[in-house]
């Protein structure tokens, strides 16, 4: 049985989720598409200190300007979907199911007029599954997708709701990888991610620009001294991919 998967790749830009599609290569699958979220506009235009970063229980936003460039980089299309849902559903497990949000759906465009309060009612994963719908419609052969996630069951089991709801499966290779282990993985293999963020003791505006090879042996230090995440799983600082 042939389990070669064609495969659209969600990425923020951030090391982890690029990592996963290098894992998914590595693993003989065939990356189709590219699919990312991205804020929309008037946040942009409020936010008077150039912070491009959305309130999102789901999705990196910080750095998001740049992910076009990976479309000529790696020579696949990127599809893209605005983030207009807030985080409403935030139990660990996503109950909103195809049938809801299509029920939804049909009444709003059976009321036509009537005010639209669309972004105030559906979850922002809901926007998630907007994004693979429109690359399965383009790309009828894709039938999985890369998801970076590390250790969050929240992101894991809503990227897994969406694909279950659009007959794909989830390709999380990096899923429960010890983080060291994983971090000297990506440095090792050349990847050349800068920190975009920083928000954690230890971590200030002057670590910002360098790569994580070169804050290895500091990650660790911190690691040891206040256990934080060395790659960043609980927020403490953001990545984003050059090479």
């Amino acid at each position: 049985m042939n389990n070669n998967y064609k495969v659209v790749a969600l990425v923020s830009g951030g090391k982890v989720s690029c990592y996963s599609m290098f894992e998914c290569i590595k693993f003989g699958h065939e990356i189709i598409a590219l699919g990312n979220l991205y804020p929309p506009e008037e946040i942009n235009k409020e936010n008077e200190e150039d912070n491009d970063e959305l309130d999102s229980y789901m999705f990196q936003t910080v750095g998001w300007n740049v992910i076009k460039s990976y479309e000529e980089c790696l020579g696949v299309p990127l599809y893209r979907q605005c983030i207009s849902g807030k985080p409403k559903e935030i139990g660990l497990n996503y109950d909103n199911n195809k049938e809801e949000i299509e029920g939804k759906n049909n009444n709003k465009n059976e009321e036509g007029k009537k005010e639209n309060n669309s972004d105030e009612e559906h979850d922002e994963v809901e926007d998630l599954y907007e994004l693979l719908l429109k690359v399965k419609r383009e790309h009828p052969e894709i039938n999985a997708v890369s998801c970076g996630a590390i250790l969050s069951d929240y992101q894991r089991l809503r990227v897994e709701n969406i694909c279950s709801r659009l007959n794909l499966v989830s390709l999380s290779y990096l899923w429960q990888r010890d983080q060291e282990e994983l971090l000297s993985d990506m440095i090792t293999n050349n990847f050349n991610s800068i920190l975009i963020k920083v928000a954690c003791m230890g971590l200030s505006p002057e670590d910002l620009g360098k790569s994580i090879a070169k804050h290895y042996s500091k990650f660790m230090h911190l690691y040891k001294s206040f256990r934080m995440n060395v790659c960043g799983e609980g927020g403490e600082y953001e990545t984003l991919t050059l090479d």
